[in-house]
């Protein structure tokens, strides 16, 4: 919707506004690291290459990643990283997920319950919210460097089933499955990638003004800030009128 960004466009400027490179490597290691569980062969396994694009996107040293898929197979110590999914809701009523992986579990469940009853959220039981969203491929590239006809035709080619506008970024949406032919595509066309993840995508969106939007964006954006925190999704929609209020 024109005027209006959703949970992952904020996050997302958000993000290219920080200068979190050391949160951002963490992040990606530990994501390397649960992927090489299931094999440390990129080729072989779809979650360990999109992680490892990632990581290169970010400049990453080849070192790094080499030792997170080790420790992730087992070849080194230190890969005992926990997943945990939190569903619950903002104020207001927005879903919201959130991506923990931990080397301490207790600790984490601790501190995210904490955050959600201290900051107005509630927590809901596993499944409450999760049928709200879809897995998908999520790539963002800067429009000014492709028009949107030139883009959707190098995406749709490549499995794409969705390319969205907002403000100077387009948000291409594809199934899991095409993640890699897609970002493929685009690096052939020679359309550089700012991020690219698999991601849950909101179904439907809530709008969110007045209180329930700044205290939406205050719970998330201090979820997405905690250290074991590696994903944070919400269906919200807030005006770009109240995301100037909520930063000024």
């Amino acid at each position: 919707m024109s005027g209006h960004s959703k949970w992952s466009t904020i996050k997302h400027k958000k993000a290219a506004a920080d200068s979190k490179r050391g949160k951002v490597f963490t992040r990606l290691i530990k994501e390397i690291m649960i992927a090489a569980r299931s094999g440390g062969d990129p080729d072989m396994n779809p979650r360990l290459r999109t992680a490892v694009t990632a990581a290169k996107a970010v400049s990453m040293p080849s070192d790094n990643i080499k030792r997170a898929i080790m420790r992730g197979t087992g070849e080194l110590e230190g890969g005992q990283i926990d997943e945990i999914t939190f569903e619950g809701y903002t104020p207001g009523g927005a879903a919201v997920m959130v991506e923990v992986a931990t080397d301490n579990r207790n600790r984490s469940v601790s501190e995210i319950r904490h955050m959600f009853s201290k900051n107005g959220g509630n927590l809901g039981e596993v499944g409450s919210v999760g049928w709200m969203f879809d897995r998908r491929s999520q790539i963002y590239v800067n429009a000014s460097q492709i028009s949107e006809d030139k883009l959707m035709e190098i995406v749709l080619e490549a499995g794409a089933e969705d390319l969205r506008q907002d403000e100077e970024l387009f948000e291409i949406l594809s199934p899991p499955e095409a993640h890699s032919a897609v970002l493929e595509a685009l690096e052939k066309a020679g359309v550089a990638v700012e991020e690219n993840a698999i991601a849950m995508i909101p179904r439907n969106t809530i709008s969110l003004e007045g209180k329930n939007a700044t205290a939406a964006v205050k719970l998330m954006e201090l979820l997405d800030d905690h250290d074991d925190v590696q994903n944070v999704y919400s269906n919200c929609d807030i005006s770009d009128e109240e995301m100037e209020r909520i930063n000024g």
